[in-house]
């Protein structure tokens, strides 16, 4: 693609997008959800007019983009739709902390599970067995090349199979907006959060605390296992640091949209499209249990729940082009 191809008229305009369904629309819809869920439960959130601000600001926009390119659709406006949407994903997450924080958490039940299924605690025990700075290192990366493999994907739709862009936005989108809807009634943080209230040498004994509303007001983590002067493992603490809150452990939403990932690849057809992403795939269902931010069951609910948000996402995306008599 030439560079003035990024700005000329976008013929996908002309064949699919006169009417306003776009891959916007599920974030649009979260945001009007959760902003008449803090409406009705103003009380519970000290916070709130902070809270709806960002939503309004989302939502001007959203609108604003798609307007911009309604006007004068180009291929860079509708790049940059999508790039919009990506970024403020990176606030929706810890939002939901800010939503769920009022409820009893449930990890005590999380953990007490993990046990019956496991007779023991992966999460604490994964880099005992594997010390080595090196395994460290390669779990390190695993959990970080978490948006550099969407950036890849979205890109490769972008440069290889143009027409199908929105729909592969659309599926990532709706996939990450189904886990913030589950991680809000779901307070759920992590062996990270969890393990450190409690002591790990309760865990140890299989004792796990109702804890309640701990999280309400306490948001420390432990730190990583593994090699501390690691390169990767100082960019895992970066990215904690930056947005990392006591939310969003049941499911494992980076198991989920990795697993979107490997099938919107395998969809491609593109063979080192996928053998790009299958390692770092089986890296980051690995690296979730051992830096201790999800529990195996986590993990594995990622996993199921991945396929099963593909797949509906790809038939609402089909549902609402041929209702709008529109075939993407």
């Amino acid at each position: 693609m030439a560079i003035k191809d990024f700005f000329t008229h976008d013929d996908r305009f002309d064949r699919f997008c006169w009417h306003p369904f776009t891959f916007e629309l599920v974030g649009l819809a979260y945001a009007f959800f959760t902003i008449i869920l803090i409406a009705f439960n103003l009380s519970e959130f000290a916070d709130f007019k902070s809270m709806m601000a960002l939503r309004v600001f989302y939502i001007e926009a959203t609108v604003a983009a798609f307007l911009i390119y309604f006007i004068r659709p180009t291929r860079f406006m509708l790049l940059l739709r999508v790039i919009i949407q990506m970024v403020f994903l990176s606030w929706w997450y810890p939002d939901t902390y800010e939503l769920n924080r009022i409820l009893p958490n449930l990890d005590h039940l999380f953990a007490a599970c993990e046990q019956a299924v496991f007779s023991c605690q992966p999460s604490l025990l994964f880099s005992e067995y594997v010390p080595w700075g090196w395994f460290s290192e390669l779990m390190c990366l695993g959990y970080v090349s978490y948006f550099p493999l969407m950036t890849l994907l979205l890109l490769y739709y972008f440069f290889r199979r143009y027409d199908e862009f929105p729909m592969a936005a659309f599926v990532m989108l709706a996939s990450f907006f189904a886990y913030y809807l589950i991680f809000i009634f779901l307070p759920v943080t992590g062996p990270q959060f969890y393990y450190l209230a409690v002591g790990t040498d309760n865990i140890a004994q299989g004792i796990f605390p109702n804890i309640g509303d701990w999280f309400l007001t306490h948001s420390e983590r432990m730190a990583a296992p593994g090699w501390s002067d690691g390169f990767f493992y100082h960019l895992l603490d970066i990215t904690h640091d930056a947005g990392e809150r006591p939310t969003a452990a049941f499911p494992s939403s980076h198991v989920g949209i990795t697993t979107v990932v490997l099938l919107l690849a395998r969809r491609t057809h593109c063979r080192w499209l996928t053998l790009v992403v299958l390692p770092f795939y089986v890296l980051m269902c690995l690296s979730t249990v051992y830096i201790y931010a999800h529990y195996a069951i986590d993990a594995i609910a990622g996993l199921l729940t991945g396929v099963l948000f593909y797949y509906a996402a790809l038939r609402a995306h089909r549902f609402i082009a041929l209702h709008n008599n529109k075939f993407i």
